[in-house]
């Protein structure tokens, strides 16, 4: 999976109420964001090699983006339509965030319904596979993905950050583990 798709990304930060999001993007895309770090090195640490000043490709407002981060992580109610750079990922993978983006905002999806969905009926380990090579967290929200039974597993950013976002989005109630 390319993670500089071009000689030139443009990165940014900014705080949230959950703590420091990395955000970078090429001139066709987003390339990453982040999930919150507790600082702003952490976030801008997990960002793919930087160099230059990209110009925003079309549908892409970098500061609009970071408004509708703050937002989010305060409990707000925002939609991410953002352009996601086309070149990252496999074909599989590219069908599996595309179907995990779908994904509502107070709903979640199985690892197996989702192996469905793309095609792949069996294929759940590799779609969990596709979930932690996942570049743009929370934009592709890996987080509404639960296992089989409906257990909460896997998640980059650690269980209690995985069930802090279900709480807070409505999808899960407080007594789901």
């Amino acid at each position: 999976m390319s993670q500089n798709p071009t000689s030139e990304i443009g990165v940014t930060s900014c705080q949230t109420s959950m703590g420091w999001v990395g955000i970078a993007w090429s001139t066709r895309g987003l390339v990453a964001v982040t999930l919150p770090q507790e600082t702003e090195a952490e976030a801008l640490g997990q960002i793919p090699a930087k160099s230059g000043s990209p110009a925003e490709p079309p549908g892409l407002d970098v500061m609009g983006l970071t408004d509708k981060l703050r937002r989010y992580f305060a409990g707000e109610v925002v939609t991410f339509d953002e352009p996601l750079e086309p070149t990252i990922g496999t074909d599989f993978q590219r069908r599996v965030w595309t179907i995990t983006r779908a994904t509502p905002r107070g709903q979640t999806r199985t690892y197996g319904t989702i192996a469905r969905e793309a095609g792949s009926p069996g294929a759940s380990r590799a779609v969990g596979q596709c979930m932690a090579r996942n570049p743009w967290s929370v934009i592709v929200p890996c987080h509404r993905v639960l296992g089989h039974d409906g257990r909460l597993t896997g998640f980059g950013g650690g269980m209690g950050m995985k069930r802090r976002m279900l709480l807070m989005e409505g999808a899960i109630d407080d007594d789901k583990t």
